[in-house]
This record gives C-alpha cells, sequence and structure tokens, in this order.
C-alpha cells in the first residue's frame, strides 16, 4: 500500500469528532514515516496535520521545511492555527538539540508564529522545572514590547512572565505588576478547574499550588 493510498485511509477515519487521544493512537501505530506524514499535510485538513506532526522525521525538519510549515499553518483559521504551531512545538521542535537551536533564533522573527514559539518555549522551560538564568532579559523584553505585539505571540509572553513569576520569587512582584499595567486576559473566563491567564491571579494561585 503507497503512502497516498494510507493516508487516503488514515482520512477516512478522521471527522469531527476524533479526539486528540485518538491521533496519538493512529500516530503509535504508526509509529515514524516523514513520507506519510507529507500526505497527510498536503491534504490541508485541520485533524490529518495535527496526525502528520506526531510521525514526522524530526531529523528532517530543515529550516526550509519548517518555514514552509509554518506559511501552511498561517492559512488556517485563528484557533486551528494556534493549534498547529503549539503542537509543532511541543512534539517536534522541543525534541531536538537542533530544532531547540533554531527556536532559540526566533525572537525577533518576521513570522508571528515562530516568535510565539520562541516565547511559548521559554514558558515551558519554566512550567516543566527547569531553571534557566536569562529571566530579568526576558522580562525586560516582555515589559517594553508586549503591548506592540499581536494576541498570539502576547499570550506566549504572558505565559512566560506567569512561569517566571511563580518560580522566581525575587521577580514576582514584577510580573504581577506587569499583568495590572497590560490587563491582558483580566476579563476573560476559563473552564472550571482551569487556572485564569490574567498575571495576578496565575501567579496567586499557581505558586500557591507549589507552596512556593
Amino acid at each position: 500500500m503507497n503512502n497516498f493510498t494510507k493516508a487516503e485511509n488514515i482520512l477516512s477515519q478522521i471527522s469531527d469528532k476524533t479526539k486528540l487521544g485518538d491521533l496519538r493512537k493512529i500516530a503509535n501505530d504508526i509509529k515514524r514515516d516523514h513520507e506519510l506524514a507529507l500526505e497527510l499535510w498536503s491534504s490541508k485538513v485541520f485533524l490529518a496535520r495535527q496526525l502528520a506532526i506526531l510521525i514526522m522525521d524530526k531529523k528532517q525538519l530543515s529550516p526550509e521545511f519548517i518555514d514552509k510549515l509554518d506559511k501552511d499553518i498561517m492559512q488556517h483559521n485563528e484557533n486551528e492555527r494556534i493549534q498547529l504551531i503549539d503542537w509543532l512545538m511541543a512534539n517536534q521542535l522541543s525534541k531536538d538539540k537542533n530544532t531547540i537551536a533554531l527556536m532559540n533564533t526566533w525572537e525577533n522573527s518576521p513570522s508571528s508564529l515562530q516568535r510565539r514559539v520562541y516565547w511559548y518555549y521559554q514558558g515551558r522551560l519554566r512550567w516543566v522545572g527547569q531553571k534557566p538564568t536569562n529571566s530579568q532579559e526576558l522580562l525586560s523584553k516582555i515589559e517594553s514590547r508586549i503591548d506592540k505585539e499581536v494576541l498570539e505571540v502576547q499570550w506566549a509572553m504572558n505565559f512566560t512572565a506567569g512561569w517566571i513569576g511563580v518560580y522566581e520569587k525575587e521577580l514576582r512582584n514584577r510580573c504581577i505588576a506587569l499583568g495590572e499595567k497590560t490587563g491582558l486576559f483580566k476579563e476573560k473566563t476559563v473552564s472550571k478547574g482551569c487556572t485564569p491567564e490574567y498575571l495576578p491571579e496565575f501567579i496567586r494561585i499557581e505558586s500557591n499550588k507549589r507552596n512556593l
């Protein structure tokens, strides 16, 4: 069975009711298959592209190929676009030293998605308990730039400032003051059990959870 036929068979199994757990099960059965991933990606179907990301070969994610993925993702609606770029970062770009090094060059990328990835990755490092030494530098950049950024990048900057405030007590008041100044996500409602994204509330809740 060629990859085109495999892709068609997989596409016939995917619907709006397909959950991320279902996609992961399919990916676990496939393992890694970059050519099949390319066929699925070419379908332009959102869930098929999520599955494609899971089975791509990270060793074949050259800067040029990632730029192409970026341009393709920009054709999706806002919600799908954010899910795809975050999925790509979490499942592929953060798994290899070469793509991690590439992400670290995206702070001033012309692509808003790449800038989002830069900041989201910085936040995730802190979220998982690592202790990078550049928090003061990052916070200064967030303070000076966040008002000028597009929302998808503002969210990632806010996310990073939130985890700096949670884990670095000496910078906590500064992060809280940033949230009070920007007012970002202050009025946003969240589902039951989820932490508000407004920095003063986020930092208070998440630091209390950890007795920090």
